[in-house]
């Protein structure tokens, strides 16, 4: 795979791109999807959005104020320039942003951007271990974190590692700095189109998470795939939703899709989905981006208007996106039931950076996740890469535009294979080319749309000077799709009850992001393994 010459000063990234034979194939596209070779996609997004719809444009949204794409471009110039000037960053360089879905959380990610650096993102739900490890990983140098995240426990595990806090008190605080900025235009770095702009880490089945490495024109064709053809927002749309902005789901819904077009976004820092239907009625939002979980607990939140049409609260709302775990057509069918607006469901990767796989309007079949969305191929394949008869229950692999490009782990081999992305997913392909979602085909957990890692689990629960062994899986469950479920050998001198169950909750919840702990914990005599010692999760699943 011949690459473009870098802007990157400091190659690290390039250096750990996976070798070319491993990669998945890529299609071209067509006219859309070529970009300059010069490209940074930060500015071209902005700049974009600042010709269309002028400085003034309201952009981002939050509860305590709202920035127009003048602020934003002002702001995101002014922290390129801290990054620069003040803080030594160079193009290439990573620096880690770690902060609720807010302003100044995107004025961040565009501001590293345009210094030329790379963007490492991670959810503020993170432990300090948690983000210690992904800084480790890609060698970060500099982290932005919000006061949310504990900035000293993550400085203190990662040498060199110099953290800023964003939005907190004190001269050296980032918005400080920035307001001593010069207020003056920063000419964005001309990165390469192909110079990786992002970082974004997925959980591993090992419990260990790999970095995918995605390229500046990866970005805008997110935007020019799902965004364009699937979505097709306006610029008179308001988006909102409950991702968080580090993950790609969040990302992508919440600023790459509105700012491609020169729509706004509002940003809720708790989206629960109380909080998804005030945002709604407040600001008339018309775009919504949350898990099935939530369209679940919405809908008993509905209330019919008095002429027996849709709920008040709803009345601006015309898009409703799925992602994270599969819809089930009782679902869909009840939120179509409840407000007349059929949800587009789709399946992305943080590997393939969005949605690949979707249907909205009359294409939609619901139960489906639908088709390639155009720009992809999709196939049902075996563990060898030959077709599976449609019908018939196979892996899914995919292709694309974008591919799967680890950070130096050896498990890309797993992940393409054949030339094809093996998401880890099985799926039924009927006759007309639509895909139906059958299970995860490896032990990751998917509840509530977060991906969870049992051995991640299990590492922390064995911390814990009670517990002697201890198994997680996922089990079927009707809201979450799935409930991290733990199975734990106890040591002699301590009694099983639901004072451990608590005592061992709350241990977890300390050392790894609260989402992941085991909601359901049994205590068992042993635990199933092999004749070598290997745990079979299957039997744990059984025993449930």
């Amino acid at each position: 795979m011949d690459l473009l010459p870098s802007a990157h000063v400091d190659t690290f990234a390039r250096d750990r791109l996976p070798a070319a034979d491993r990669w998945p194939e890529l299609l071209p596209g067509g006219d859309d999807l070529r970009y300059p070779d010069r490209l940074n996609c930060a500015a071209h997004l902005l700049d974009t959005a600042l010709a269309a719809v002028g400085p003034d444009r309201r952009c981002l949204i939050s509860a305590t104020e709202t920035w127009t794409y003048g602020d934003l471009d002002r702001r995101s110039d002014q922290i390129a320039e801290v990054l620069t000037t003040e803080l030594g960053v160079l193009p290439g360089h990573r620096v880690l942003i770690c902060g609720p879905n807010s302003p100044w959380t995107v004025a961040c990610w565009f501001g590293v951007l345009k210094a030329g650096a790379v963007v490492v993102t991670v959810v503020p739900l993170l432990r300090s271990e948690e983000i210690a490890t992904v800084a480790e990983i890609a060698d970060v140098g500099v982290a932005l974190c919000a006061p949310g995240c504990d900035a000293e426990a993550v400085k203190a595990d990662v040498a060199g590692m110099r953290v800023v806090s964003v939005g907190g008190s004190g001269p050296d605080d980032l918005v400080a700095r920035c307001a001593r900025s010069p207020q003056r235009r920063f000419v964005a770095v001309q990165t390469s189109q192909d110079d990786v702009a992002m970082i974004a880490f997925t959980s591993g089945t090992t419990g260990r998470p790999k970095g995918c490495m995605h390229f500046h024109r990866d970005v805008l064709t997110i935007a020019d795939t799902f965004a364009k053809h699937v979505l097709k927002p306006t610029a008179d749309d308001v988006f909102t939703g409950s991702p968080p902005l580090g993950f790609t789901f969040g990302l992508g819904g919440l600023v790459i899709f509105p700012l491609a077009v020169g729509a706004s976004t509002v940003l809720l820092e708790r989206g629960s989905p109380e909080a998804l239907l005030a945002a709604v009625e407040k600001h008339g939002v018309s775009v919504l981006f949350t898990a099935p979980t939530a369209y679940r607990a919405m809908l008993a939140m509905l209330e019919a208007a008095p002429d027996g049409g849709r709920d008040p609260r709803l009345l601006t709302l015309r898009r409703c996106v799925s992602a994270g775990e599969a819809l089930p057509a009782e679902t869909w069918r009840a939120w179509l039931a409840a407000t007349d607006i059929k949800i587009i469901d789709g399946i992305g990767a943080t590997e393939l950076l969005h949605i690949f796989i979707s249907a909205a309007d009359d294409d939609i079949r619901p139960g489906s996740t639908g088709r390639p969305v155009p720009g992809w191929q999709a196939a049902i394949l075996d563990a060898d890469g030959h077709p599976v008869p449609d019908g018939e229950p196979g892996l899914l692999a995919v292709r694309g535009p974008i591919g799967c490009r680890y950070l130096a782990d050896e498990r890309q081999t797993s992940y393409v294979r054949h030339g094809w992305n093996y998401t880890g997913d099985t799926y039924i392909r009927d006759e007309d080319g639509y895909f139906w979602y059958q299970a995860r085909s490896d032990d990751m957990i998917i509840s509530s749309g977060y991906n969870i890692a049992g051995p991640e689990v299990e590492s922390a629960l064995l911390r814990h000077p009670s517990v002697l062994e201890a198994g997680v899986v996922g089990t079927p469950d009707p809201d979450r799709g799935q409930l991290v479920t733990a199975f734990v050998v106890l040591r002699p001198d301590t009694s099983p009850g639901e004072a451990t169950v608590k005592e061992l909750q709350e241990f977890v919840k300390l050392r790894i992001a609260p989402y992941k702990y085991p909601r359901v914990i049994h205590f068992v005599p042993a635990l199933p393994r092999t004749a070598t010692g290997k745990l079979q999760r299957f039997k744990l699943k059984d025993l449930s």
